[in-house]
């Protein structure tokens, strides 16, 4: 049968549309919604290069419940509320009075990271220090110079663990630059820089707040490789084998020789005129250290004696592979 409509047929359609019978308007309903994806997102990159940030705020969240419940005298829970990558104008608006801003460098990480605490949680931690049951303040002021030095020392405390968590990735050495408690002093970056945000809830009976951890996105950028899926699976894999690779060395046996030193060059002659009673003279001293090998390979030197009855000797120093 042919698809090809007739004349008759085509008269016949053109008809029946003039009369309305057709309906030729497209259902609405059945219209196709086109949502944008921008694959440039900073929140698809989030989640692709930043995949192994997972496993750094596990461990920040053990270590710091941990720290924070000692130095309060506390049981306090610390969870994980929000990561996410935001421009730092957008951050640093959202705190519009007097809070806890501590700078420090992520050594050897180029640029500077910010922890942020909340006035109302820096009160209440500051009241637990002081003995109190942590309640917050009705009203904001300013801190005192000792409620600043106290509030320098929980951040640092905070912060040991954040260096310590991100050694599962990349070893850091944390350090001090200043600290701050006014939003408008802390210009670490441009308002239209892309940073990313680490929020963790402290939790307690009495009181609850959030601190802040923000790194810009060109600090993260040198190690994203580290941070990414690929790279933790293949890590995990190597450390996997590393494992078994030791376990089948440690139950090897191998050979291992302390050479008393050795004679010069003799003649056939010689060899065959040696009796009993004659001395061969050895190229070391008696106070000589003796060479150890490991299966023909010098590894260590020692000193030879006599341990039970037995001959024995004592490792003095190794041997490293250019000696």
């Amino acid at each position: 049968m042919s698809d090809i409509l007739s004349q008759e047929e085509i008269d016949a359609l053109l008809t029946s549309m003039n009369n309305g019978e057709v309906d030729i308007e497209q259902d609405k309903d059945d219209e196709v919604h086109v949502e944008p994806y921008d694959l440039t997102s900073k929140d698809i990159m989030l989640h692709d290069q930043f995949h192994a940030l997972k496993e750094i705020i596990d461990k920040f969240t053990k270590l710091a419940r941990s720290s924070i419940s000692s130095a309060l005298q506390k049981r306090i829970d610390v969870k994980t509320s929000a990561t996410e990558m935001i421009k730092f104008g957008e951050f640093i608006n959202g705190f519009s009075g007097t809070a806890s801003f501590t700078v420090f460098d992520m050594d050897p990480l180029s640029g500077s990271a910010l922890l942020a605490i909340e006035p109302n949680l820096v009160f209440s931690m500051i009241d637990c220090m002081f003995g109190g049951d942590g309640k917050e303040l009705g009203k904001p002021r300013d801190f005192t110079l000792i409620e600043q030095r106290l509030i320098q020392k929980m951040a640092m405390s905070i912060i040991g663990c954040f260096e310590e968590a991100w050694a599962l990735v990349c070893p850091i050495k944390t350090s001090l630059k200043k600290s701050e408690t006014r939003p408008d002093f802390v210009n670490l970056y441009s308002p239209t820089d892309f940073v990313l945000i680490m929020v963790f809830s402290i939790e307690h009976e009495a009181f609850t707040g959030n601190i802040n951890f923000c790194i810009p996105y060109f600090m993260l950028e040198p190690i994203k490789e580290k941070l990414s899926a690929r790279y933790i699976v293949g890590a995990t894999t190597e450390t996997k084998w590393n494992a078994q690779f030791y376990s089948l060395l440690n139950s090897v046996k191998v050979d291992v020789i302390a050479e008393l030193g050795r004679a010069k060059q003799i003649t056939g002659n010689d060899l065959l005129a040696l009796k009993s009673g004659d001395i061969l003279q050895l190229d070391t001293r008696v106070y000589d250290p003796l060479t150890v090998t490991v299966e023909s390979v010098p590894k260590y030197l020692g000193m030879p004696g006599i341990v039970g009855g037995n001959r024995a000797i004592q490792i003095t120093n190794r041997l490293e592979r250019e000696e």
